[in-house]
This record gives structure tokens, sequence and C-alpha cells, in this order.
């Protein structure tokens, strides 16, 4: 038994030079973060994916850090970007529903809420030490005036407000915006073209362009500055430039995971030419696991875990995650650190010499000490869904709480969030209960969580002793904050955005008729 004991406690417990120097002291290092949408955690070469068709980022790993266990906060996209930005909770941030349980909530274009104006976001705290902020890409943090990026933060933005979901025509439902800064300067699929025959579309490039210019400025003028590279050509429907289109041995899906591999290479050969590399974090990472069920063509893989994007099975929140900062960073380093999307918040902070605000609950740690010394920091990992805490991991095991994967009602319709992966009693297609006695799996003998350990077992009641310690108190201090994903109006669609009068694209918007919005998953 002593043996034993011991064991299971143990178990918690592309590139070339030029150009000029420095720009800023390291003291305020640059900030690059890079954020993939529905990208898997087997999708990268150096997780094993075996086309080896992501060689700058397998470079990136070899010259940084790999987290293989690395974790959003929601196996969804908006309550992901809410958690990343805020370094909290999407319960406590808001970013969650209250109209059924344990349902995934976003922003689509009906949406009448967005991020609180109570919530602070990272770029604006940056702000305070002189940092430059820009977003490129996807905000998807609320589309009204009141919600967009350069109203929590940041200095230039540009992206979309929502997923690129479309056409549409203009009667019944607006394309999305494009913005530069504080206006549209056009649509998708009007004057940004995305071909939903073909999958081709430029705007990978263009992303990448802005980034470019964007560095490239600052570098100049001796700002240090914070990049949020929010690109989405992995979110379905997936697109490709014309140059990668038909490329990868993965069809579709593969050309835009390629040419936003060519576009890491790019970014980091660009801070190497400007002679500021060494003094730049870059971290790379993904907003939730794969869209399986969107199909083969229009999805990544989650590796050996279970299920995908919209669960709280492993293969919905965990990650490819990789830092990057030469001569800060050890080289090849591969940490067993369990990491959150919420630690850039408080890391990024650490890094600019910034305390996080004291006045609330962040649920992001600093992971200085392990970016430069690879130490391991003791946390949990809670796996939320809409309002539902539905596991919660502890060193290498993980305790489920609630299982669903989705309603027998929309996998009737074809909708399958784990295909081909089913586990009887795990992947349910109810809401099941196990608070009182939960489904425990060891996630270094068992990363595909199909083998629950049978509660018959002395290492299953030291385990649960020891995880239902952690859920108490997390419970005891948890204040859910107001709810802003309950309420829908297609009244407040993208009919008349900021700018629209300039280019004559104002559209005519329904009268306001709001209703509660139904999240089916």
């Amino acid at each position: 038994m002593g043996s034993q004991l011991i064991r299971i406690i143990a178990c918690f417990g592309l590139i070339c030079g030029g150009w000029t120097k420095k720009t800023q002291s390291v003291s305020t290092p640059n900030i690059v973060i890079m954020l993939m949408d529905d990208m898997g955690w087997g999708d990268l070469g150096v997780f094993g994916q075996p086309n080896k068709e992501t060689t700058n980022l397998d470079m990136m790993a070899s010259q940084g850090m790999l987290f293989p266990s690395f974790y959003t906060a929601n196996p969804l996209c908006s309550p992901s970007r809410a958690a990343l930005l805020t370094g909290r909770l999407p319960v406590r941030n808001g970013f969650y529903t209250t109209n059924g349980h344990a349902r995934n909530a976003y922003t689509p274009q009906e949406i009448v809420g967005g991020i609180s104006e109570d919530e602070i976001l990272l770029p604006k705290l940056l702000k305070t030490k002189g940092y430059v902020s820009k977003i490129i890409g996807k905000w998807h943090l609320g589309h009204r005036p009141g919600y967009l990026p350069l109203k929590h933060g940041f200095d230039e933005w540009f992206g979309a407000p929502n997923c690129h979901f479309g056409p549409y025509n203009s009667s019944d439902r607006p394309n999305i915006p494009v913005y530069n800064n504080s206006e549209m300067i056009g649509r998708y699929y009007e004057e940004f073209v995305i071909n939903r025959k073909t999958g081709e579309s430029n705007l990978t490039q263009i992303y990448l362009e802005e980034s470019l210019r964007f560095i490239q400025n600052q570098a100049m003028n001796h700002q240090p500055f914070f990049l949020y590279w929010a690109v989405d050509a992995t979110h379905a429907p997936v697109y490709a430039s014309k140059l990668f289109r038909g490329k990868s041995q993965r069809g579709l899906y593969g050309d835009a995971v390629m040419e936003l591999d060519y576009s890491v290479g790019k970014i980091l050969g660009h801070l190497v030419k400007l002679g500021i590399d060494k003094d730049t974090f870059v971290f790379f990472t993904s907003d939730n696991g794969a869209a399986v069920m969107s199909g083969p063509h229009q999805s990544g893989s989650n590796g050996p875990f279970l299920c995908g994007k919209e669960t709280t099975f492993e293969g919905g929140m965990r990650e490819p995650a990789i830092a990057w900062w030469p001569g800060r960073i050890p080289a090849g380093t591969v940490s067993q650190q369990l990491g959150s999307v919420m630690d850039l918040f408080t890391t990024s902070l650490s890094l600019a010499g910034l305390l996080p605000p004291d006045d609330r609950i962040i649920d992001g740690i600093d992971l200085t000490p392990t970016l430069l010394n690879n130490s391991l920091i003791d946390r949990p990992i809670f796996y939320y869904r809409g309002n539902e805490m539905m596991a919660v991991r502890v060193g290498l095991y993980k305790a489920h709480y609630w299982t669903w994967s989705n309603s027998w009602e929309e996998f009737n319709k074809g909708i399958n969030f784990c295909p081909g992966e089913e586990v009887a009693g795990v992947t349910t297609h109810n809401q099941e209960e196990h608070t009182m006695q939960p489904l425990i799996f060891h996630l270094g003998r068992d990363p595909g969580e199909k083998y629950p350990i049978s509660v018959q077992t002395k290492e299953y009641l030291v385990v649960l002793k020891h995880i239902s310690a952690v859920v108490d108190e997390h419970k005891r201090k948890l204040v859910p904050g107001v709810p802003q994903l309950n309420m829908c109006d297609l009244a407040v669609m993208n009919w008349a955005p900021p700018g629209c009068e300039k280019l004559g694209k104002c559209l005519k918007a329904p009268k306001s008729d709001p209703w509660k919005c139904d999240w089916p998953h």
C-alpha cells in the first residue's frame, strides 16, 4: 500500500539575419500571441502528424519549448478568446449562457452581448508600460460598436468581428464586415473573397502582410508591441490561397495548415531579420480542439485524444502549444507543465513587469518560471462547458463530474462530436451526472479516456479524495459573472457597421425582436 500511495501522489505532483539591433530593453519584451482557429493537437509534425507538413512550427519547437499538456478554457471559440484576454474562466468573465445547462455559447451575428466593460483586457494593461497593441484576424468578443477591440485597449485592428460564415444575401442576413481599425473596409465574400467551391482565399496572406508591416513599424519606432495574431483559415469553411491549394497530402484543411505554418516562419524570420528576436516572446496555440464534426476535409486531428471541439474530453480542450524566445527559453525543451490559454494573460503581464488586477480572481498563472527554468508549478485544469464544471485535471488524473458529447436529437441529424470514437458510458448523448462517483482516468496510461479507473481500487479512492478537495475549494470561491450570451436579436446583426456610409454598404436592419438564444450543444 505504501509504495502504491507514493506512486499515486507523484502523479499529482528558417531564419536568416540582417537589418538593425534592438528596439527596446528586454525588460519590456515584445509579445506575439498566435492563436489558431480549430487547429488540433495532432495537426503538427512535432506532435506526430505523419505527413510532416509543418516544418516551420516544428523548427519553432526545436528552438523553443513544447507544451504537450496545454489547454483552452472552453471548447468553443468565443469563450476561449475571452479567457485568453482576461485571464479568467468564461464563467467568471461572463462569456457563457444560462439558457440551458452546460451549453456552449458564442458570438454569432445575432448575439446582443459581448465582452463586459467591467473586464480588463490584456492590451489595456500593457498600454500602461508603453506597449502598442494590434489584433489581426478574428475578434469574436462581440460585434456591436461598444464591444470592438479599440474599445478594449487595442490600438489597431485588421480583421473581422465574427466567423467567416457565408455568403449571405444581404436581405435576411448581412455578410461579415472586415475592419481596418474602427471602420469597415469591406465584407467577406464581397471585397474579401472566399470561394466556397474551391476553398480559395487570399485572407491568410493579407493577415501575414499586416503582421509584418506592424512589426516593422514598431521596430522602427523603437516601441514595445503586443501582436495578437488570430487567424482563422482552419475554421470551416476552410480556405487557403492559390499558392497553397493542393499542396498538402491532407486536402484543403492541410493546405490551410501549410499556409499558416509558412506564415509563422515568415513572422519569426522577420523578427530575426530586424534583430529583435531576442527581445520578443512568441507563443503559438489554438482556441479549441479540431472540429471533427465538420468531417475530414474541413477539420484537423486531435491526435490520440477523445472527441473534439465543443466537448470537454481531451480532444476538445487540449491544444498544440509552443513558446519561442531565443536566448531566454532553452531550445528544444519539452515541458510537462499543465498550461492554459489564461496563463498567457498573467505571463505577458509578468514579462512586461506588471501585476495582474487585484480586485478580481485571475485564473491564469505566471508561467515565467517554467519558460525560463523549466520549473513545474502545481495547478489544476478545470474543464467548463457553459455554466457547468464538467471535469478537472490534477497531475496525471482527470475526473469527469458530467459527461456529454451532444444530444441524441443533434446526433440523429448527423452532427457527431466524436466520429468513430464512441466510448460506452463516456461519450454520452444525454447529460450524465457523475458528481457522486466521478469517472477518473489516468491520462498518462490512458490519454484517450477509454478505461475509467475502477471505483473499487485503492488508487481510485486516494485520487478521489485529493481531487475532491481541489474541486470543493474551486467551487467555494466561484462567483459567476453576469452571462453575456443569453439574448439574440436579428436587428443587431452587421447591417450598418461603422464606416459603411463611406462605402455605400449600409443595409437596412429589421425591427428589433429579441429572444433567448437557443444553444443546442
